[in-house]
């Protein structure tokens, strides 16, 4: 049995906020830096230059890439030999949280009520998904997650009738429904399977994944590139001024699910797909 302290827990997840903030994982930027290079629309590629130079402020000056950095989304997968001492891993959590969006100087963006609508002034609580694994080691991902595109987000129950093109079908409408309140170009997580609330956190979860890469599933590859080729071809383009970066990537995950059901989550995130991972 490995024992971990929660306050390396917490110093990590502190590091990580403001790391996800400042810059953008290695596979986004490059996705970024592919669209520019094959945008044809002259304000099309205007638009991605900007975000490009934004970026290059942020690093160097060592800023956030937006002004709205998120509410923190944090993933633990923690091995069933680890034993955490120290206290409560939640609070270390949500400790780490609160000291990085202050000490990295970012918007504190969450309401303690959903209708009472206070700020709590700390960013907390962040949302936490726990999952357990083999082994002696924690894997944490920290991914901020703004509100424009989240709200364009969307869980669909298909029929099993409707099959891949109805998933396809409706992957894409979520992308024209969102249009530019999006803030494209996006990302896109989908979850496929599961229950209502298991293909949702997929797709938070499949926007962490590299998006360089493809699934191992050959069908569900296929799949990956024909839906980020149809959205391309709606023509929103950066910023919802036309163009044919609509979409800089897209990763599926897929779980089973009932024989009545084919769930369909679909979350949407804009250029900033911000999320860092460590492995303690």
């Amino acid at each position: 049995m490995r024992e971990i302290d929660v306050q390396t827990v917490e110093n990590a997840v502190c590091e990580m906020c403001v790391a996800a903030n400042y810059g953008l994982s290695a596979d986004v930027k490059a996705r970024l830096d592919n669209a520019f290079d094959k945008e044809t629309s002259h304000l099309g590629k205007e638009i991605l230059k900007k975000l490009e130079d934004n970026l290059g402020i942020a690093g160097q000056d060592q800023i956030p890439i937006c002004q709205d950095t998120g509410m923190a989304v944090v993933f633990i997968e923690a091995g069933q030999e680890v034993h955490f001492t120290g206290g409560s891993l939640t609070e270390a959590i949500n400790r780490g949280v609160r000291r990085g969006y202050r000490e990295g100087y970012l918007r504190k963006s969450v309401v303690g009520d959903p209708l009472l609508r206070v700020n709590t002034g700390d960013n907390t609580p962040a949302i936490i998904h726990y999952s357990i694994a083999d082994g002696d080691s924690v894997r944490i991902t920290v991914a901020p997650k703004g509100f424009g595109s989240e709200n364009m987000s969307k869980v669909a129950m298909l029929k099993p009738a409707d099959g891949e093109e109805g998933v396809i079908n409706a992957v894409v409408q979520a992308v024209k429904d969102a249009g530019p309140n999006a803030c494209p170009p996006m990302f896109i997580g989908v979850g496929i399977g599961g229950t209502f609330e298991k293909c949702a956190i997929m797709a938070k979860q499949a926007l962490t994944m590299n998006m360089q890469e493809h699934s191992e599933l050959p069908h569900i590859a296929k799949m990956e590139e024909e839906i980020l080729e149809r959205i391309n071809r709606t023509g929103i383009g950066p910023a919802g001024l036309g163009g044919d970066a609509t979409a800089l990537g897209l990763r599926i995950l897929t779980y089973p699910t009932h024989i009545a059901g084919l769930p369909v989550g679909i979350n949407i995130c804009c250029h900033v797909n911000r999320h860092e991972s460590r492995v303690l």
